[in-house]
């Protein structure tokens, strides 16, 4: 039949400059070096590219095998091991700790005991510190009751001014032994650091602001001021001052 496609033949929809360019594109993956081998060949022509493939998903990572019971037994057997040398550990620091408890609790003692050993010795010698100086001052008296027993017997005058004058002398001494000395103000400036004026002297026989009369020695402890010298000051007459008035003449004896 006229028209009609013969059977049994096979007609292809590619064209003769498709094949020739498939053909070159298999030459080039033969020789090439660096082609990778069974990849697809495009046998498209440009602009007509057959659609890829998208590559296949990477396969999941295989699943770890589960430990052995032996490695499960040694890590049981370490954490036992760390277990007991953390508890020996602990016990040493506890021991520490409480020795060191133990050694301020003592400390603590000892600090109470010496407060209170310090506090009574503290009460003794605000009590008994004059001993010394006691035994020393003893004579004295003794000195001065022999003295008045001599004057009750006799009548020397000259003999007891003696012995009050080597009784005042040994209490010199004994308190010089202690620290204890006396000072004299007498005819020295005033100063109002050693001396303690009672009240203003006018006088022109020396200038003013001088010592012109002592009333009490002053005395110092181990060059500390213990008392002040008590002293009458000079100070100079005022101007004008009215002199004393002559004395009357005595009346002539009647014959």
């Amino acid at each position: 039949m006229a028209g009609t496609p013969d059977k049994g033949k096979f007609s292809t929809g590619i064209g003769q400059d498709v094949i020739e360019e498939a053909l070159r594109a298999v030459e080039k993956r033969t020789d090439g070096d660096d082609a990778e081998a069974g990849a697809p060949v495009d046998l498209a022509p440009e602009g007509e590219r057959l659609p890829v493939e998208s590559a296949a998903p990477e396969a999941e990572a295989p699943a770890e095998p589960a430990p052995s019971a032996d490695v499960v037994q040694k890590e049981l057997e370490e954490l036992k091991i760390q277990l007991e040398f953390s508890q020996s550990k602990g016990r040493e620091l506890m021991e520490k700790i409480k020795d060191t408890h133990d050694k301020m609790l003592r400390a603590v003692a000892d600090l109470e005991n010496f407060k209170r050993r310090a506090q009574k010795e503290k009460e003794e010698v605000q009590k008994f510190g004059v001993e010394r100086l006691l035994k020393d001052l003893l004579p004295i008296p003794d000195n001065l009751d022999r003295a008045l027993e001599h004057a009750r017997t006799q009548s020397d005058f000259d003999s007891l001014k003696k012995g009050l004058q080597m009784t005042r002398k040994l209490f010199e001494d004994t308190l010089g032994r202690h620290g204890v000395k006396s000072f004299s103000a007498q005819g020295q400036a005033f100063d109002p650091r050693l001396h303690e004026a009672m009240q203003h002297v006018e006088t022109a026989e020396m200038a003013p602001g001088m010592v012109a009369q002592e009333v009490l020695r002053g005395y110092t402890l181990n060059d500390r001021l213990v008392r002040p010298a008590l002293v009458m000051v000079s100070k100079a007459p005022e101007a004008g001052a009215a002199e004393p008035p002559a004395p009357a003449p005595e009346p002539p004896s009647s014959s």
